[in-house]
């Protein structure tokens, strides 16, 4: 890994980090949410729906105490994370190591040094991969017998483009919304950032990306799809970030167990990596590290019982959350312009103000609250069966 404060920014995989209430809990136990959610964060509200004539509509996520998730940047997250851990004196920093081999029963690592390509061996008594989708920790978990796994591309890619300042230097758009322009199979969201520019991004299957594979043809997609968007974001500058990179895949990854022994542990996307419709990805890994925290605390650092019970607990949870962003993309593409959906919505809404306690919606129980993403699910196919007991 590079030390991202140190290294000139690179266009690539980078959609926007919207941080709701789990997140905000993990980072406040380590006195960073001032930082980050206070002095740093956008917040959002709502949903600003853009409609194919030009008209938005707002669809506000909790019109009962006007709670909202907040927009914050990839990069400035990751440099106040870093510069934050380095202040401790137990802690080292090792940049520009890549994990090649290991040997995880014995705690045994070995590390190629990108700028020399030598090899560092390490030893740890505990290892905890938190190597991304793509977890190195976890392809070694993947050799040990009983270990399942399982993962899903979806058939839609994105891209990401930018929309920049208006000429005085304003936002182009409402900026304490999470924008959305749902067209059906594709759909494209913005989300705002601190200079006053929009991070865009179109998520349509790739056979559509690969049909606009022309100037002409982009905007005409655009025009005929996006009319509000071409003005705000330009013509020459949509065509510019369109045609510098390529659409890149969604991955949804499910396995279990998350431990090896006492030896081994993976947190976050290298366990449970999710597609990104309910901003919850990065949410669910800092929320692992706060349980999984909390449990060093009560079982006094005993890892055999630590490992395990974080394993058998955390896993029903993260399987539900990748489930339900799975879900939250038809969501967000389609359902947002039903009517039907927009009657629940107001349901939903109404009972939740009659009975907080009782009836919490599920994007409200999923982002404002800390109850377990299983338990959020559950709730809501309960709600769902009042619901079609009553009306149907």
């Amino acid at each position: 890994m590079l030390d991202i404060r140190k290294s000139e920014y690179v266009r690539g995989r980078s959609i926007n980090l919207a941080l709701s209430e789990r997140g905000i809990r993990a980072l406040k136990q380590v006195g960073l949410q001032d930082e980050l959610v206070n002095h740093h964060g956008i917040p959002m509200k709502g949903r600003m729906i853009h409609n194919l004539d030009g008209t938005r509509k707002p669809i506000p996520y909790d019109p009962r105490s006007n709670q909202c998730i907040y927009s914050v940047s990839r990069r400035y997250l990751n440099e106040v994370l870093l510069s934050a851990t380095e202040k401790f004196p137990n802690v080292s920093l090792h940049f520009n190591h890549k994990l090649i081999n290991a040997n995880l029963k014995e705690g045994r690592m070995t590390f190629q040094m990108t700028g020399t390509n030598e090899n560092a061996l390490q030893t740890a008594d505990l290892i905890v991969g938190a190597d991304g989708a793509f977890s190195t920790v976890r392809h070694h978990l993947m050799k040990q017998p009983m270990f399942d796994y399982s993962q899903t591309y979806i058939e839609h890619g994105y891209l990401e483009l930018c929309m920049p300042p208006t000429s005085d230097g304003d936002f182009a758009m409402e900026p304490n919304y999470l924008h959305i322009w749902p067209r059906g199979t594709f759909m494209m969201i913005a989300l705002p950032n601190q200079d006053h520019s929009w991070t865009v991004t179109l998520f349509m299957p790739f056979p559509d990306f690969e049909s606009l594979d022309s100037p002409t043809r982009l905007l005409k997609f655009f025009s005929q799809h996006f009319p509000d968007a071409v003005a705000l974001i330009g013509k020459h500058r949509l065509i510019a970030d369109f045609f510098a990179i390529t659409p890149f895949p969604l991955l949804s990854i499910k396995c279990k167990p998350y431990h090896l022994d006492n030896t081994t542990l993976i947190i976050g996307d290298a366990a449970h990596a999710m597609v990104p419709f309910y901003g919850q990805g990065m949410n669910a890994g800092f929320e692992d590290c706060r349980l999984l925290d909390e449990l060093l605390l009560v079982h006094n650092y005993n890892l055999s019982t630590v490992l395990q019970e974080f394993s058998a607990s955390r896993q029903r949870d993260a399987e539900a959350i990748c489930d339900l962003a799975m879900y939250n993309y038809l969501e967000m593409r389609d359902l947002v312009n039903r009517r039907s959906f927009l009657v629940r919505k107001k349901v939903d809404n109404f009972l939740f103000w009659l009975l907080p306690n009782i009836w919490v919606p599920l994007y409200l129980s999923v982002s404002f609250t800390n109850i377990g993403y299983r338990q959020c699910m559950d709730n809501k196919q309960w709600q769902d069966r009042v619901s079609e007991s009553v009306f149907n």
